[in-house]
């Protein structure tokens, strides 16, 4: 079937002339490349029917007819308000980006919008008093925009000297890759006045994050729950940590020791060197902003943010969760 295509106000200009010179709706289909029909149904339209235009063909009043028939014509809504709902809830609740929520729309088969009239609602409805906007107003604020990192924990624990530390340039290259299981990166993520803690662990193929409160940053305390996670997923599993030079750290050679886990340590002030659970972390502020206070945050609420981390879209998986990356190695899942 031959796609249609509105007549264009240069055709409607020609059919005007090509009227006067007595040419006949045939002819004219023939000269503008349209089909007769068209041209019919152009004349039968809007020809004028009463006034100085009466039975005449004027372009300039069949374009401003034109323009007034599409205008209130009806049109179909395809953002509609069970969508709006259901992309409020995944932005507020999961924490979803724009892009993640239309993603998700497409891998459930789901009817959906993208994600460039989902970032046009949000911000329109920030600014809007209208009624069907004002509701929305806040959504804006679960976006992760213009939050910039800001340099955390090296200055009061780097005083001290991290004992048989291994610097980032010894790491095997091929961890580079991400092609592994097992390559985890290790960070803290400190709470309200720097009094309590989340231990923050991500697999650098998969992405799969653990998280872990700490009511302090004590060595001893840090190792112990390194050791849990451990022993909870298989010694044999966790293959290299990677730390920054956080004192925290510092008996990361006795988890080496008894369990044969190599570990790596960062430049000093670069983030970049643990990017991926950075990039983790900056997701967990999403749902524990700074100045939380950990103490008052439940183990529950903790284990429901693990979960929704590791069951997020991920756009270089092609939209497979790291849940689901885990499972294409067809190994035994970290998170169960």
């Amino acid at each position: 079937m031959q796609k249609f295509n509105h007549l264009s106000p240069e055709q409607r200009y020609q059919i005007e002339i090509l009227i006067k010179e007595g040419y006949t709706q045939t002819q004219i289909a023939a000269v503008i490349g349209v089909h007769k029909s068209t041209i019919s149904r152009e004349l039968k339209r809007n020809t004028g029917k009463r006034g100085l235009h009466s039975k005449s063909y004027q372009a300039k009043v069949a374009i401003n007819r034109t323009r007034e028939r599409h205008r209130f014509k009806r049109k179909k809504i395809r953002f509609t308000e069970q969508l709006k709902e259901q992309a409020r809830a995944w932005l507020e609740q999961d924490k979803l980006s724009p892009e993640l929520i239309s993603a998700t729309w497409k891998k459930l088969n789901q009817p959906g919008v993208s994600h460039e009239t989902l970032y046009d609602w949000i911000w329109k409805a920030k600014k809007s008093h209208h009624w069907s906007l004002i509701q929305h107003r806040g959504l804006y604020k679960h976006l992760r925009h213009g939050k910039r990192k800001q340099k955390r924990g090296n200055y009061r624990q780097n005083r001290g000297v991290i004992k048989e530390r291994v610097p980032i340039d010894q790491r095997p290259d091929f961890i580079e890759n991400r092609q592994r299981l097992g390559d985890v990166e290790v960070d803290l993520m400190m709470g309200k006045n720097h009094q309590s803690a989340l231990l923050v662990m991500t697999d650098r193929a998969t992405l799969i994050t653990t998280l872990d409160f700490l009511p302090s940053k004590e060595a001893g305390l840090v190792k112990t729950k390194i050791e849990k996670r451990l022993k909870w997923v298989g010694p044999s599993w966790i293959k290299t940590c990677t730390f920054d030079n956080d004192m925290a750290f510092a008996l990361h050679h006795e988890l080496r020791d008894k369990y044969g886990v190599k570990t790596f340590f960062t430049r000093p002030y670069t983030s970049q060197d643990k990017g991926t659970v950075e990039n983790r972390i900056g997701l967990i502020r999403a749902f524990l902003p700074k100045g939380t206070d950990l103490n008052e945050t439940s183990d529950q609420t903790i284990a429901e943010i693990e979960q929704k981390i590791n069951n997020r879209p991920i756009r270089k998986f092609n939209y497979l969760t790291p849940k689901e990356k885990l499972l294409s190695y067809k190994t035994v899942a970290l998170i169960t």
